[in-house]
């Protein structure tokens, strides 16, 4: 019969509250970056998004999608990719695309204040 191996169990133990002190630190930094995002959103619906502030979208979206994998939000980093697509540095998105963009990133904002530790 197999026994758990006591030194991987204690290792498995201490990953995963590295991880959660990880994102108790980055936490904050990970919101700001949704913030821009849906700054980016709403700024597109208005029409008035600027050079800078698509340059600061796709900038975002981009540190995202390389975070939240780490965290194990991989449906976090899909969102963060097409984000990321959305707002690429050649061309501003449509207007028509500011509702999908919103919601993206709304979805973003909910994944990451509702994630749990991994304890």
């Amino acid at each position: 019969m197999n026994q758990p191996d006591p030194l991987s169990s204690r290792s498995s133990e201490v990953l995963s509250q590295t991880i959660d002190r990880l994102w108790l630190r980055f936490r904050p930094q990970i919101l700001e970056r949704v913030a821009v995002l849906e700054a980016a959103a709403k700024a597109l619906a208005a029409k008035t998004l600027t050079a800078s502030e698509c340059e600061a979208a796709h900038g975002a979206a981009h540190k995202l999608a390389g975070t939240l994998g780490m965290f194990d939000l991989s449906r976090g980093t899909a969102l963060a990719r097409e984000l990321e697509a959305a707002y690429t540095l050649e061309s501003t998105p449509g207007a028509d695309s500011a509702k999908r963009l919103a919601s993206a990133a709304a979805d973003l904002r909910a994944m990451i204040e509702n994630r749990k530790s991994s304890r």
